[in-house]
């Protein structure tokens, strides 16, 4: 059964390509969400339901169950097809469950976002930046130089028009998704940054509960904990698999 891994923003599958050098298998797939280093579809409109409807349906067309691994809006895709259809997978893991949690608050870029005018302001000031310029901003949130630029590249208009849809139908996730992501039928971990500055340890911790998921907490990780320690993250998810 395949491994199916799945990046979040502002990224593309390369998020992956660090973790896969570590890892065992040989059926290990990546996807590239519509729209972040592909063409977004005609007619696409990239909510945070027709995100998850495409990997439901992706899933779906898959030689399954599978092992669902699922990064930042990532886990939140995986999030929402284990509430839904936990039949497609094995197993999953996801590190971003405070997304479910009634406390949950958006960080200040996604409010920047998800505010008309200014999150139009903020990709066309990024999109005018160099490479080297926005690789510098991930780079100070720990990820190291070679993906933050593999990142940096990859994002364009495009990417940029679909985060600010995806943003502007997330305003209320916790009230939309939060109430099904509750005591997950098929085995589950939440993976918990100490550092992450994204989404706090408290709300991803009370979601895995609800879930009846494992933790695992990684202590001096940041958000982009997979680029930060790739041998390890690769033998966390292989020694979750195992079981």
């Amino acid at each position: 059964m395949p491994a199916v891994l799945v990046h979040g923003v502002p990224e593309t599958a390369r998020l992956w390509n660090s973790v896969r050098a570590h890892l065992h298998r040989r059926d290990v797939v990546t996807v590239d969400l519509p729209g972040f280093g592909t063409p977004r579809p005609e007619g696409f409109g990239a909510t945070m339901d027709d995100y998850a409807a495409w990997l439901i349906g992706h899933v779906e067309a898959m030689d399954g169950p599978v092992d669902l691994v699922g990064h930042d809006w990532g886990a939140g895709f995986t999030m929402r097809l284990v509430s839904l259809r936990p039949d497609l997978v094995r197993s999953w893991v996801l590190d971003a469950a405070g997304l479910a949690d009634p406390g949950f608050e958006w960080h200040e870029f996604a409010k920047l976002w998800q505010t008309a005018g200014e999150g139009e302001a903020f990709w066309e000031q990024q999109l005018a930046l160099s490479t080297d310029e926005r690789a510098g901003v991930f780079v100070a949130f720990g990820v190291p130089e070679e993906d933050a630029r593999g990142m940096a590249t990859a994002i364009d208009a495009t990417m940029a028009g679909c985060i600010l849809d995806l943003y502007r139908s997330a305003v209320r996730i916790q009230d939309d998704w939060g109430p099904a992501f509750v005591d997950i039928p098929k085995p589950g971990m939440v993976v918990i940054a100490s550092d992450d500055p994204f989404i706090g340890a408290d709300v991803s911790t009370r979601a895995a509960q609800r879930a009846g998921a494992r933790m695992a907490r990684l202590e001096g990780m940041s958000h982009w904990w997979m680029t930060q320690d790739p041998a390890g993250a690769a033998a966390l998810l292989e020694s979750f698999w195992e079981v």
